[in-house]
């Protein structure tokens, strides 16, 4: 049993990332802390002598020793969020990734951040995770366009972002030749980011009328430096949908070292519910 925030902290730290930041709510890192410190004390209580929980507490320990906190005053969109973590990030290339979203990866060995990370140092450039998505499902993600790189497969160059675009605006203006008839490229939940977009960040910040959104600077991103898209070899799981982390904790437990007894309960489950 674990947080989110260190299920997500863990693909982060899996990856190669170092230190990880959290933009929250004035107050919410005290409560954080707080929350994790529990959840240690709790192990070594509950758990005495064993190994597994002796082993969880020091994952704890890691994550505390290279956990951040950005406050973010207001909610004032998505790119307001992310340029919160200016200082943080200190002109370096980093990684972004989204609370509500779990992945899992259907490389072994390999985890999805790690796929994006891998092509953003081969590349030297700013890369976005992308899945192909039908077209009925559009309108919850970021869609994209661009041109396929050739000789890596999955790749593209993006050449055109809009924000969960209509599918009318799709058909006209986000057609990806080689996909699927229907399919789009949608944003994964993941971006590799250079620290240029804090500077386009702070000039759309004037215009925003409360709600700075991420997506229009990754548009004058892809206008103005290399910047590439990656179909990363997993699935994403939107905690934020109905049964999202119900899901989200199936798949967890079906990847993992405890795939036989997630199955186990998951037939347990459904014999029940038959038999009612």
């Amino acid at each position: 049993h674990k947080p989110v925030l260190q299920i997500i902290a863990e693909e982060a730290f899996s990856s190669g990332i170092e230190e990880l930041c959290v933009v929250c709510a004035p107050g919410d890192g005290a409560r954080y802390l707080a929350a994790f410190a529990s959840l240690h004390d709790n192990l070594g209580r509950s758990y005495q002598g064993s190994d597994w929980a002796t082993q969880q507490a020091d994952k704890i320990d890691f994550l505390l020793s290279r956990l951040h906190f950005a406050e973010q005053a207001e909610p004032l969109g998505y790119g307001h969020a992310v340029a919160c973590a200016r200082e943080f990030v200190q002109g370096e290339p980093f990684l972004l990734l989204l609370g509500d979203y779990l992945y899992v990866s259907a490389q072994a060995g390999q985890r999805c951040a790690a796929q994006l990370l891998a092509l953003a140092s081969q590349e030297a450039c700013a890369v976005s995770a992308v899945n192909p998505t039908i077209e009925h499902q559009i309108g919850r993600y970021g869609t994209l366009t661009g041109r396929l790189v050739a000789g890596q497969a999955g790749v593209y160059e993006i050449e055109k972002v809009i924000e969960k675009p209509s599918l009318s605006t799709a058909e006209l203006e986000l057609q990806t030749p080689g996909l699927r008839a229907g399919y789009y490229l949608c944003f994964f939940g993941m971006h590799v980011l250079t620290p240029n977009v804090f500077d386009i960040l702070a000039r759309h910040a004037a215009g925003s009328n409360g709600n700075l959104r991420l997506t229009p600077a990754l548009q004058e991103l892809a206008d103005t430096e290399k910047y590439l898209a990656l179909e990363v070899q997993g699935t994403r799981y939107d905690l934020s949908r109905p049964h999202g982390l119900l899901r989200a904790q199936l798949a967890l437990g079906l990847a993992g070292e405890a795939r036989a007894a997630t199955l186990s309960t998951m037939v347990e489950l459904l014999a029940e519910a038959n038999g009612r």
